[in-house]
């Protein structure tokens, strides 16, 4: 009674048929002997990497979708989904022809996510995921059978190198155990994350199953005790036809209470959770008021998940009580068909079966289940495979809030979600022009954390739009992504506009202009040059900063595109030919700073930071005002645009002087500025400004303003006012 013990499915055709027995019909089960008498004629000589047959494995999978009460043909695909690989597969069409278009969908579907070839692993797998999503939406039986598949893979996980044992839990824990969750497959989830437990932390693994097994028969003591104390109880109200299951909870559940509140395993009251399962809705209330009467409940530990079902279609009361022996007691209260759903999730909401009409609760839960895919596919726009694959666990992460809309429809969050993630949920346009949000009549501000079983009611206006700072505000990657598309288009325009008119004032230079630049046919030249396909997206690439007017000049020069100037007289190509130059080479300017492919653009010292020659540098592109230069870690720079970030350099024969703030505390006492003056001009440094004070601890406190040549300059300043008898205190600002 260690957690739910996990059962390992070695692929015996005796429980397949067994299992399928109980809900297909007698001509789906000729159809299911059929398809295992193929198999076994396809998969000879095919061995798993532990040496086994791989029909051991095929059947396996098809035990796991019987034991879900899948249909005939979703069973069928579980047993040839390996017919269509390499080596010794048939063709689809030989397929197709055999066992139908069903089938061959659902196993080509699950083909398509596992061929999948790259260099790099992260690459790899985040493709594979890419794929699954691509397949859900096709058909959902596809990522079941990819779910069963992924099991019994993790079931015989021993035989493969550790490392990969590592990498394959890791995958298996972060996507495919919250898949189980989120199609509310809950016994699958449960198992794959036991499985994925054991492989990551073994030592954690193996103590905590030897610390539940020490405790064994107490827990099973204890939980005779409350059933035979609840089932007296519940035939004193006359309540006769009920199940009673007491089982403990499975390890990774208490391994992550244990992390999350750092305590010993002795300390883990609920351990054991209750499961009573009845026969209606009104005898689960009268058992909750029974249960509460009995022992006394935990506050803020009750969840009705019957009156506001999640959108998986999960129904339960959830209520946690102070039992026997002062035990924390985790109950849920549900009927036996919530016990089904809760057990199988979508399996036992299915659809696909024949003759089967699709009732109202079905398509509420298909509803759910595209609106998951969706979600999950508009994380594709981000190709970087490791924000990919973040933002997929985030999306996954484990429902904990549900808050509801004013009309009674329930958004399922992650715990600290806000009210901006909840107006996402509802609808991009939404959340692009959140302006606040009224929770269960009181307004609250946007980083206000959301509650379960709270009324939101969104507050928009159409002049609110999404800034940078919205994006700590947010829990989920749906409105991370969306307030990103937003900053993004708003960044390309102010780039266009930028870059339109950095191009114009360099242009009049040269006595030229973009129309005409347009009518003489050397645009085509340009954009080619440059991979752009219109004239607005080379803008873009100068406002940016990513391509400079200088080198488009370059591009310009006949001595790139030849003597055909089309459209241009003679005397503007020489202009063009004397003033191009440099082609990307670094150009020094006169502040000394080199920047990187630009010229002809001013540049100008930031006078937040105030770097000096030494300093680590970084610049930015103004807009209309040359590009500033702040020191690397300046915060101010951090909450610029990225896309106008350009690298720069101190020259390396820089000798001009620059400025620097510098602060100095010292004791108040006479002769301390004139101590000041003498030692700047021993340094041959030059004082701007100076700005003093007295503090309330009789300590001067003085600010100037000084001219050095380099770092090393400033330095040795420093420590020389350092030396003066009254300084406590210099140092840079």
């Amino acid at each position: 009674m260690v957690g739910e013990s996990v059962t390992v499915y070695v692929g015996d055709f005796a429980d397949l048929k067994q299992l399928a027995a109980i809900h297909l019909s007698a001509k789906e089960q000729e159809l299911l002997v059929k398809a295992h008498d193929y198999a076994e004629e396809i998969y000879t000589g095919r061995h798993r990497l532990s040496g086994r047959p791989y029909l051991e494995h095929a059947r396996a999978v098809a035990v796991i979708l019987a034991r879900l009460k899948l249909d005939a043909n979703t069973i069928i695909a579980g047993l040839l989904h390996g017919a269509l690989k390499e080596p010794a597969s048939i063709a689809p069409a030989e397929l197709k022809k055999r066992f139908g278009a069903e089938v061959t969908l659902i196993v080509q579907g699950v083909t398509k996510i596992t061929s999948v070839h790259f260099n790099n692993r992260m690459a790899y797998h985040a493709e594979n995921i890419r794929r699954m999503f691509l397949a859900m939406s096709d058909d959902v039986r596809i990522l079941i059978l990819k779910l069963a598949d992924r099991l019994h893979d993790m079931q015989s996980l021993s035989v493969v190198p550790a490392e990969k044992q590592v990498e394959f839990a890791r995958e298996t824990l972060d996507i495919y155990a919250p898949l189980s969750s989120r199609l509310g497959i809950d016994w699958l989830k449960r198992e794959l994350e036991d499985l994925s437990f054991s492989y990551l932390d073994p030592k954690a693994y193996g103590d905590l199953v030897s610390s539940m097994n020490t405790t064994l028969a107490d827990r099973e003591k204890y939980v005779e005790e409350v059933k035979e104390i609840l089932s007296s109880k519940l035939r004193e109200q006359q309540i006769e036809d009920f199940r009673i299951l007491g089982r403990p909870k499975h390890l990774y559940s208490i391994y992550k209470k244990l992390l999350a509140q750092n305590i010993p395993l002795e300390k883990v009251y609920d351990k054991v959770a209750f499961r009573i399962i009845l026969k209606s809705v009104r005898e689960c209330y009268e058992v909750l008021g029974l249960l509460h009467d009995l022992w006394h409940p935990v506050s803020g530990r009750f969840k009705d998940f019957i009156s506001t079902p999640k959108t998986n279609m999960y129904q339960s009361l959830h209520t946690t009580v102070v039992g026997p022996h002062n035990e924390f007691m985790e109950v849920q209260i549900r009927t036996e068909e919530m016990d089904t759903i809760a057990n199988d999730g979508i399996a036992a909401h299915w659809a696909y079966k024949e003759g089967r009409a699709i009732s109202s609760r079905d398509a509420r839960m298909f509803h759910w289940l595209k609106q998951l895919v969706h979600s999950l596919q508009d994380l594709q726009m981000d190709q970087d495979p490791s924000e990919f694959l973040e933002a997929v666990k985030d999306e996954l992460r484990e429902v904990e809030v549900y808050a509801l809309t004013p009309n009674g429809e329930v958004k399922e969050l992650p715990r600290g979600s806000t009210p901006l993630d909840f107006a996402y949920a509802i609808h991009t346009e939404v959340g692009d022009h959140c302006a606040g949000a009224r929770i269960n009549g009181r307004i609250v501000p946007l980083k206000h954390e959301l509650l379960s079983g709270d009324l939101v009611e969104i507050i928009t206006a159409t002049s609110q739009r999404p800034n940078r700072g919205w994006l700590a505000l947010v829990k989920t990657s749906r409105a991370r992504s969306r307030i990103r598309h937003w900053l993004k288009r708003e960044e390309q325009e102010r780039a266009l506009k930028v870059g339109r008119e950095i191009c114009e004032r360099e242009l009049r230079k040269h006595d030229l202009s973009l129309k005409r630049l347009t009518r003489s046919g050397l645009l085509k030249d340009i954009l080619k040059n440059y991979s752009c396909n219109s004239l607005d997206e080379l803008l873009r690439l100068v406002g940016s900063g990513k391509v400079t007017v200088q080198s488009i000049a370059d591009t310009l020069s006949p001595k790139v595109i030849g003597e055909r100037s089309a459209g241009f007289d003679h005397e503007t190509v020489q202009k063009i030919k004397k003033t191009a130059g440099g082609h990307g080479k670094k150009v020094k300017k006169e502040n000394a700073i080199e920047v990187d492919g630009v010229d002809d653009l001013l540049v100008k010292i930031s006078k937040c930071c105030m770097p000096v020659p030494g300093d680590e540098i970084v610049g930015f592109i103004t807009a209309g005002r040359g590009i500033s230069i702040h020191k690397a870690d300046c915060q101010n720079f951090f909450n610029t645009d990225p896309e106008r970030h350009v690298e720069v350099n101190w020259a390396a024969d820089s000798v001009a002087g620059h400025q620097v703030q510098i602060q100095v505390v010292a004791q108040d006492q006479k002769g301390l500025i004139a101590a000041f003056g003498n030692t700047m001009s021993g340094a041959d440094a030059n004082i701007i400004s100076m700005e003093a004070r007295t503090s309330s601890e009789n300590l001067a406190i003085v600010n100037l303003v000084v001219e050095v040549n380099s770092l090393t300059h400033l330095e040795r300043l420093l420590l020389q006012l350092r030396q003066i008898e009254s300084v406590l205190e210099a140092k840079r600002k």
